[in-house]
């Protein structure tokens, strides 16, 4: 009932303005409202003034210029940065050229290095595709805000801005990740390079050794004794003793300028027998090799007054002999005391020949001149082993008498004296 009665007065309300949803010339709108039935019927309600067009458009007007200068704004922005990540992709790029040559010299060194740097560019690239089009959308946003009037959030645009302040953190911090890297191989490579260099350095001063001594080979005992003067008094003598032997190989350098002949190198004598081995150049015979009294003639030269280094060999076996005169077997003959064994216990003399076993040595058979690396073995070395030692580029010990200070006795003035035995050949040639 209170409703129907409501309706009636509401429709009497209405009967008391001259339009509902209109306006007068004045600018007011008339609004209809409920009024109680002991209440004064006439119309209570205000009229509002309302705004004109012309402010209306001007808001409007205002609000899609700050929605378009933000949009300027954040494009700018969005190039800025576009422009910073081009710029930090170029220096990845350089970086990734770098590190991949620096990984070919170093590959060890390499094992933290992105396997491919190009990767990480490209998910940043469609990150930032995203953006653009997340962009696109906020400005079509942007111009329906425009036309509905509305306000327009700006939570997009902080995400945007705060998303693009981690990319550039992350890209330079692989940048600087990169630059590091390359830092450290530079100074890896650099060490590298002055390691070799030093080696390669070493190298060359050893070859430069080795030119200027020949081939430079040195042996562990650098000595040589002197002989100077053609007397009985003046000689060396080996301590060790030669067990029996069948076969050996006699190898020494020797330098003498003495005429006529050089005299005697070496000899071996055992009770019973004074020349069990001799060599021996007296008067003006040619050199002779004397074993248990029988005679050899060797055709070699030997009182030039240079170094020469010579070997002989010989086995029992059929008496066969060589001859060697600074690696060139100048002689070989057969029938020199063969099936003799070479006696032990005897004693072996450098520079003397023994008329008996130790001494009774003759002045006119003396050796004048310089003696060094007198070596026996009891086998018959091969030719290329005398080949390397007469030029210096091997040295072989002798395994029955070895040329050591401690074997070697001097007697009479002889001396002994340091000796780089390859230079002073290069020197005499």
């Amino acid at each position: 009932m209170l409703n129907l009665l409501a309706g009636l007065i509401c429709i009497y309300a209405l009967t008391c303005v001259k339009v509902v949803y209109g306006q007068n010339e004045k600018g007011e709108r008339f609004l209809c409202t409920a009024v109680p039935i002991d209440k004064d019927t006439s119309c209570p309600v205000q009229s509002l003034p309302v705004q004109s067009a012309s402010v209306q458009e001007e808001e409007l007007r205002n609000t899609v210029m700050q929605l378009r200068e933000t949009i300027l704004q954040q494009k700018e922005t969005i190039v800025n940065h576009l422009g910073t990540i081009k710029e930090l992709t170029s220096k990845l790029s350089r970086c990734e050229s770098d590190s991949e040559a620096f990984r070919k010299m170093n590959k060890d060194t390499m094992d933290d290095v992105p396997k491919d740097p190009n990767d990480t560019i490209d998910v940043l690239g469609k990150t930032m595709q995203s953006l653009k089009d997340r962009l696109e959308n906020l400005e079509q946003q942007q111009m329906r805000a425009n036309i509905s009037g509305a306000s327009f959030p700006n939570e997009l645009r902080n995400l945007l801005q705060r998303r693009l302040e981690d990319l550039e953190i992350q890209l330079l911090k692989k940048v600087n990740e990169l630059e590091e890297e390359k830092s450290q191989l530079y100074n890896e490579t650099v060490a590298h390079h002055q390691r070799t260099d030093s080696t390669l350095n070493s190298l060359m001063n050893r070859i430069s050794e080795l030119e200027k001594g020949g081939a430079g080979f040195k042996s562990p005992e650098n000595f040589k004794i002197s002989l100077p003067l053609r007397t009985n008094y003046l000689f060396g003598q080996v301590k060790k003793s030669l067990p029996e032997m069948y076969a050996f190989t006699i190898c020494m350098w020797l330098k003498s300028g003495s005429s006529p002949g050089i005299g005697t190198p070496f000899s071996y004598g055992v009770p019973g027998q004074a020349n069990e081995i001799v060599l021996i150049e007296w008067g003006h015979n040619p050199i002779e090799l004397l074993i248990n009294d029988k005679v050899a003639q060797l055709p070699l030269s030997l009182s030039d007054g240079r170094w020469h280094h010579i070997c002989i060999t010989w086995t029992t076996r059929d008496g066969l002999w060589e001859a060697y005169q600074d690696g060139q077997r100048l002689g070989s003959g057969e029938n020199l005391a063969p099936w003799h064994p070479i006696k032990q216990g005897g004693v072996l003399i450098l520079g003397q020949e023994q008329d008996v076993v130790g001494g009774r040595f003759d002045a006119t058979q003396a050796f004048v001149g310089e003696l060094s690396h007198f070596n026996i073995w009891d086998r018959v070395l091969r030719s290329t082993d005398i080949i390397a030692m007469s030029n210096c580029s091997s040295y072989i010990p002798g395994n029955v008498v070895a040329w050591t200070d401690s074997n070697i006795e001097v007697f009479g003035g002889a001396s002994k004296w340091p000796l780089e035995l390859c230079e002073d050949r290069l020197f005499d040639n």
